[in-house]
């Protein structure tokens, strides 16, 4: 049986991995073993000079709330002028899904490895996450938006130097997942 067909090879699990939308994600989610094993295998990236310029924090549901009420503040402080629409999909924002887990970015900026190398990784990381989750049954949702680029929710989870690279959401889709169009193998691949 040729491997890329053959639902339990590498190589169709990579072909199969697609996004599944956090607001349509429903329990369970990975438990604490699997989510391990999810955020370990995330690190084993590319990490030129092995910096691991990277870092999980994870979002247990007892701080999903308070996670959610310190955004829409931030939110309100930035845009006093926000109206309830607006506020309501902050305040929703972190209670998406069974599980969350925020990357950081955290560049070693005295390291001789380029920082755009770092940021590299970073997303590789973002990436494989979403495909551990996929092997391990879930799916998973990288989102960024205003709460990645907010200074007051960066506040709340990141140390000095840190940014948000995203959010990824963790659970089981509620719904079959819709393919989505992909790029045209010949529109983005060349020979040289």
């Amino acid at each position: 049986m040729d491997s890329f067909n053959d639902l339990t090879s590498p190589a169709s699990l990579l072909a199969t991995r697609r996004s599944g939308k956090a607001r349509d994600m429903v329990a369970p989610g990975p438990d604490a073993a699997a989510l391990r094993t999810i955020l370990t295998s995330a690190m084993r990236v590319p990490d030129h000079g092995k910096l691991a310029p990277w870092r999980f924090v994870i979002v247990g549901d007892g701080r999903r709330e308070a996670l959610s009420a310190e955004m829409v503040a931030a939110y309100v402080a930035e845009k006093p002028d926000a109206g309830r629409l607006e506020i309501d999909a902050i305040r929703g924002f972190a209670l998406q899904a069974p599980n969350l887990v925020i990357v950081l970015a955290r560049p070693n900026l005295e390291s001789h490895i380029p920082e755009w190398e770092q940021l590299l990784s970073v997303g590789a990381a973002c990436g494989l996450l979403c495909a551990a989750a996929h092997a391990q049954g879930f799916v998973a949702n990288w989102l960024t938006g205003w709460a990645a680029y907010a200074p007051g929710v960066a506040a709340l989870v990141a140390e000095p130097g840190e940014r948000i690279a995203g959010y990824v959401f963790i659970g089981t889709p509620a719904r079959p997942l819709e393919e989505r169009p992909r790029p045209d193998y010949d529109a983005v691949v060349r020979r040289w």
